[in-house]
Parts: structure tokens; sequence; C-alpha cells
């Protein structure tokens, strides 16, 4: 049997760093995102949402707690606006929200052996190594600390289409600018992947959040799915015969499939991923399979 391959790590550059600290940083952030705050201890992580006050996401963020404060990851291209928005909320509280991305290097660890891989680098206040899915973790650590090159001597690099296809397969969204506003966290599956405490106090966009939950008025859910002959762009829109030329849902992420084609997240109304029938882009695109979705197992 030949040797197993070593795990693969991604420079996560294309993701910024938002610190947030302070003496008011944990009550600042638990009214502000989706998840409990308050719950997380240092060294911890979780995914956890920010919605606006119609209760949609403008961010998807994985929150760690560090020895100071808080670290929130998120796509580069969202960080600048997001952090400013942030910003505007502090008020009086003793609360400092700063770009660190400068400070810290990242790396999404995947693959079979990425738990002993990350293990193996040891750990203090200085790294996080966070498990964030099966097989996927993130490692935050200093720039400059000798542990970068034992993690890189512990696995293969591999460009950034990897770790998006890792959260993919995990069933974890990512908001970017052209999804921006667009989902109610159940919608992503925000509920399903913890990233959503509906137990915690008031939040931005609480109210929208939880009358989801309780009326039993959600119309739409995420999926996995996968396309041949065509590239699915988050923001793309979907069809189905059941809504006509109406669109049905959008595309979440996607990244190029192993074996070929895009796998790809992918919320749509719950009757048309029933109906297993969505075409990319147009009524009459490229038809998309669906690999499995939340929606099939509540009918059951």
């Amino acid at each position: 049997m030949p040797p197993a391959s070593p795990p693969q790590a991604v420079d996560l550059s294309p993701n910024a760093l938002i610190a947030v600290t302070g003496d008011d940083a944990t009550p600042f952030l638990q009214g502000q995102l989706t998840n409990d705050v308050a719950a997380l201890n240092p060294g911890q992580a979780q995914w956890t949402g920010w919605c606006s006050p119609k209760g949609r996401l403008i961010a998807s963020l994985l929150l760690a707690r560090t020895s100071d404060g808080y670290l929130a990851m998120l796509p580069a291209e969202l960080a600048p606006a997001i952090a400013k928005k942030l910003s505007m909320y502090v008020l009086r509280s003793k609360v400092k929200v700063a770009d660190a991305s400068a400070a810290y290097a990242r790396y999404g660890v995947v693959g079979a052996g990425s738990a002993e891989a990350v293990r193996s680098l040891g750990g203090d206040g200085a790294l996080l190594a966070i498990p964030v899915a099966d097989d996927v973790h993130v490692v935050i650590v200093p720039h400059g600390d000798a542990r970068l090159e034992a993690l890189r001597r512990a696995t293969t690099p591999a460009g950034h289409e990897a770790w998006t296809l890792a959260l993919i397969h995990a069933g974890i969204p990512t908001v970017v600018a052209a999804t921006q506003e667009e989902f109610v966290p159940q919608m992503a599956n925000f509920d399903l992947i913890g990233g959503v405490s509906f137990r915690k106090g008031c939040y931005t966009g609480q109210e929208i959040v939880a009358r989801t939950q309780y009326r039993g008025i959600l119309k739409k859910r995420m999926a996995l799915a996968h396309v041949e002959g065509a590239t699915p762009t988050p923001g793309q829109s979907v069809y189905s015969p059941v809504f006509g030329e109406q669109s049905a849902g959008t595309v979440v992420n996607a990244a190029p499939a192993p074996g070929g084609g895009y796998d790809f997240l992918v919320v749509a109304q719950i009757e048309s991923l029933r109906a297993g029938n969505l075409r990319l882009g147009t009524p009459d695109g490229a038809p998309i399979a669906i690999r499995s979705h939340p929606a099939s197992e509540a009918a059951q």
C-alpha cells in the first residue's frame, strides 16, 4: 500500500483578520453577532454571522478568542467595510476594532491527517489551531513564528480553491461581496453548523432570525450541488420549472471538483430542491445535480 499523502496547507491571505479588543469586546460582539460569543474560551473559535437589521447576512466570520480579545477571519474584499461599520457601533464602549492581517500568517490545513499535522505544532497563546470541520483546520500564528516552517514540512502546498472546496464539502458557506444581504442565516444553514444561538440575548437582526426559526416560514435552504460544462459564480441565479422565469435561488460558493466540473453551495427554494431540476444561470442553462440538502431529510 502506498504511503498516505500528507494534508494540504492553503495560504489564507485572501482572508483578512479583524481584531476586536478592549474591556467591552465580549459584550460588544455579543450584541452584534449571531452566535454566543460569551461562551468562547481563549483558544476556541466558532462560526458566526453579522446581520443587517433586516436579518440578512452581511458577513460570515470564523471568530477566534485570543488571550486579549478576538480575531475574526473573513474575505479580504469585505474586511475594510466591515471593520468600519463595526467601529460605528462601538459608541462609548471600551472596544477597538482594527485590521490585524499584517500581524498574522493564516493557513487552512485540509485532508486526512490534518489534525495530526496541526497537533504536531504544539501550541501556546501565540498560536491558534482551530478545527472547523472534519479534516479541516485553521492555523493562525504571528508572522515569523518558527512553527510555520514545521507546518510546511508536515503538509503539501495547495491553492486557495482547495480551501474553498473543503468548506463546500463541509457545508460551510462564505458570504462574499456578491452575496451580501442575500440570506437569512438559516437559509445558508448557519443553524445547522452551529453558527446561530437561539438562547442568547438580542443582536442586530435577531428579531427576524428568531421569527424565521419559530414561525416555520423558511422557504429556502442551502444544498451541495454539482454542475458540468459551466462555471458557477457567487451571486449567480439558478432556475427551476417550478418557478419559471423567476430565479429559484443563488450560488453561494463554488470550486473545481476533483473529477471535473464544479462543486458548489446553492441557496434555493425548498420546493425546487425537492424537485431536483435546477438549472444554472438561465431557465435552460446547464443542469444542476443536487448532491445533498437538509430539505430532503426534513421531508422524511
